[in-house]
């Protein structure tokens, strides 16, 4: 767009947008982000023993926690062990093709952690991994 300035000289507007704000701002969310992000994804406090076959998580999964008190969360929400099964069906999915990673405290004792696993496999899924921590000052897998 042109316009004439009173000394009668024609001068045009600058119509191009400056981005340089915008990546400020999305840089800002980006750390932001990345920081949050390990912190939401459980906020229930448990020592995972530690492992030397260790296989990283990429997908998101359905969760079972078991805190140290043997209180169990489904994702992040507390769950009766005996309404757990329903829970687990709630869905609607095909539960022989769903997959529950069992996080459990150390210090959880067996008889706790195996009522899980069975509460499990009454909702038809067969699929549980346990997630453990790989074990720290050795390298993975060196046999040593």
């Amino acid at each position: 767009m042109a316009f004439t300035t009173a000394n009668g000289r024609t001068q045009t507007t600058l119509a191009e947008i400056n981005i340089t704000p915008l990546v400020d701002v999305v840089l800002v969310l980006l750390v932001i982000f990345m920081i949050t992000a390990p912190v939401l994804q459980s906020g229930i406090e448990v020592a995972i023993p530690k492992t030397r076959a260790v296989k990283e998580i990429t997908e998101q999964r359905i969760v079972l926690t078991i805190d140290r008190d043997g209180d169990l969360f489904l994702q992040d929400k507390p769950v009766n062990i005996h309404a757990l099964p329903s829970a687990l069906r709630s869905d609607g999915a095909d539960p022989g093709r769903k997959i529950i990673y069992l996080r459990a405290d150390e210090r959880v004792q067996f008889g706790v952690f195996a009522s899980a696993m069975d509460a499990v496999k009454q909702a038809g899924i067969t699929n549980i991994s346990i997630i453990t921590q790989p074990l720290e000052g050795r390298a993975a897998g060196s046999g040593k």
